[in-house]
């Protein structure tokens, strides 16, 4: 899942980032209302996570934009107000669920899980394949032929991200951004390493290989028997 999340608490949002990227999600995040909007108005994201109370612009008002501007994307509002009231009013005005802080992570991945299969149950692509390579974004579950691949958390998000895109050709500034939330080149050989690693647990063994290493731009993911 490629998540957003909203909220000024910088510790808060850092430790949240942290601990889905650990379970295998894209996390990117916002400091203020303006920002978190702008963001989210990109229609990119499966779930945002929004907070109610913000700088610049409150979370509730954000909500109301994105429906306004048809953006359907789920969100989960957290919030340090748990009222009854307080709950009632942040879905009326277009939140998918509500949590009252403080809460548990594991909660927290459940409820955004939940959400991100009932957009998916409403026609969002779940599934990518390319041949016989198949990823199923809500279960994590990777297949070729059949056959049940075990993959890292990175290296489920690179194959995403690979095949989110596949027959086109993906350069390692967008690897850096999209999977690395890297900005800027580091100078080190993580890509290749991982792409090899990848490599060979998607293709050794298997007569058609699917990943491909375009010289001088970058990688690409298709189906050569095409």
């Amino acid at each position: 899942m490629r998540l957003l999340i909203i909220e000024d608490d910088r510790d808060a949002t850092e430790y949240l980032v942290k601990a889905f990227r650990e379970v295998g999600h894209v996390a990117d995040q916002a400091g203020d209302g303006e920002e978190g909007l702008a963001l989210a108005l990109e229609g990119q994201y499966d779930v945002l996570i929004i907070d109610r109370m913000l700088p610049k612009r409150d979370g509730l008002s954000i909500i109301a934009e994105l429906r306004t501007q048809s953006i359907e994307t789920p969100v989960l509002i957290l919030s340090a107000l748990g009222q009854v009231d307080d709950r009632v009013k942040g879905l009326r005005a277009g939140g998918d669920d509500y949590l009252a802080k403080p809460y548990a992570f594991s909660e927290l991945l459940a409820r955004v899980e939940a959400l991100a299969r009932r957009r998916g149950s409403r026609g969002e692509e779940t599934v990518y394949r390319v041949g016989d390579l198949e990823l199923n974004r809500l279960s994590h579950e990777v297949t070729r032929a059949g056959q049940e691949l075990q993959l890292q958390p990175r290296e489920f998000r690179l194959l995403e991200y690979l095949m989110r895109h596949a027959g086109q050709v993906v350069t390692r500034t967008m690897l850096l951004e999209n999977v690395w939330d890297y900005h800027f080149d580091p100078q080190t050989n993580v890509i290749d390493v991982h792409i090899s690693r990848l490599r060979s647990k998607i293709d050794k063994g298997f007569a058609q290989p699917l990943l491909h290493t375009v010289r001088g731009a970058g990688y690409m993911i298709r189906d050569g028997a095409r």
